[in-house]
């Protein structure tokens, strides 16, 4: 029997050092732990559980750090009031932010970021991918980085866009990023993400024809979608991305624009049916074509709009009109729009006006099953497997 409890207490320090539970005293040497394991040690159990609950107490343990390994996809759609921070993490504990916000504001984005992060039990970001290089996505990056430890970046490549705002906020970037590994994406591209299969669909204004293991299907949806006129902004060369994990899938296609979502979904579209849909372009109607929106048949898409940005009432029609009103979540009220055009309310993160920074917190199964949590209400909107 006492050897038994040697050994519960060799597992149970060991689980105390491991990088997922933030410890704040020195781990327990690797020599002690071969003392606990060997027959000649002539302390008593006694005296060895003392420094391991003074170890315990000490630490900080996320409630599902001492659970069974989570074996679900985690994705947050956090609030930076109308821009994009998006944190996927896998069951493997490896993550992803697409985009990290706005800069100033105090540092209220990358506060808000750590926060999903610590409901995700991690204390570093393995990847950073920046869509492409507006203030309302990249313009986070420096404040970030002063926080937290992050692994790479990956983004388009260079700046496509003539204006000094974005010249400004691109060089910024550059400094804030200084010697971090950083990668140019091409669509096709597939993003190392253990647990999950993430693929490039679109980047500097390019697109795939196909995706491995999904068949592209004819859209009939092309052959009525208006001729819209090509912005040149960054806009366009957005970064988009399809995540599976299993049989279910997750489409961010940051800001892309309606042209190029035609190019990507007609008159072939290569994406096939998505679970959740991140409404392109905060729910702008820049984007989120028909064409687009009918091609994908998600079952549930999330707005990142602002109170003042995003959420038009063409954009959230299209979008709600393929999900459906009580499948359509949002982050903030559009205050410019009307009720007709906003989701119910207990759909909507933030209500009233900026609000807290209430966000969207998506945990999936691999059987294509899924829930979206209101971090305001604490409500759960449950989703089958198909």
């Amino acid at each position: 029997m006492e050897r038994v409890l040697l050994w519960l207490l060799s597992e149970l320090m060991l689980l105390t050092c491991s990088s997922r539970i933030p410890v704040r005293t020195e781990c327990i040497p690797h020599d002690l732990l071969q003392r606990i394991h060997s027959s000649q040690m002539n302390r008593t159990l006694g005296s060895l559980l003392v420094p391991f609950l003074l170890v315990l107490a000490s630490a900080n343990i996320p409630a599902h750090a001492a659970s069974a390994k989570n074996q679900r996809l985690l994705i947050y759609s956090i609030d930076v009031e109308g821009g994009q921070a998006t944190l996927l993490v896998s069951p493997s504990g490896a993550s992803m932010l697409v985009d990290t916000g706005w800069p100033g504001s105090n540092g209220r984005d990358a506060e808000r970021i750590e926060t999903a992060m610590k409901d995700a039990g991690i204390h570093q970001i393995d990847k950073v991918l920046i869509t492409h290089f507006h203030t309302d996505h990249v313009g986070g990056v420096p404040e970030l980085v002063k926080r937290v430890k992050v692994g790479e970046f990956l983004d388009h490549g260079v700046n496509r866009e003539d204006s000094d705002i974005t010249r400004k906020d691109f060089a910024a970037y550059i400094a804030a990023i200084g010697n971090t590994p950083r990668h140019t994406l091409h669509p096709g591209d597939a993003i190392k993400v253990p647990g999950l299969d993430v693929i490039v669909v679109t980047a500097d204004g390019e697109h795939v024809a196909s995706v491995p293991g999904i068949k592209p299907e004819a859209n009939p949806s092309c052959a009525s979608e208006p001729k819209w006129t090509l912005d040149q902004s960054e806009n366009p060369r957005s970064v988009g991305i399809l995540v599976r994990f299993g049989k279910f899938s997750f489409l961010d296609l940051g800001d892309l624009t309606k042209p190029k979502e035609l190019d990507l979904v007609c008159p072939n579209s290569p994406l096939g049916h998505v679970s959740l849909f991140l409404a392109s372009h905060h729910g702008l109607d820049q984007s989120n074509s028909k064409s687009l929106v009918d091609s994908i048949h998600a079952r549930a898409a999330i707005m990142n709009n602002g109170a003042h940005k995003g959420g038009s009432p063409t954009a959230w029609q299209s979008v709600s009109e393929s999900v459906g009103a009580k499948n359509l979540f949002m982050l903030h009220t559009a205050e410019g729009s009307d009720t007709a055009h906003n989701s119910a309310e207990d759909m909507i993160a933030n209500p009233r006006g900026d609000g807290e920074g209430h966000y969207f917190k998506v945990a999936a199964d691999r059987d294509g099953s899924f829930t979206v949590t209101n971090t305001r209400t604490g409500a759960t909107k449950k989703y089958p497997a198909d």
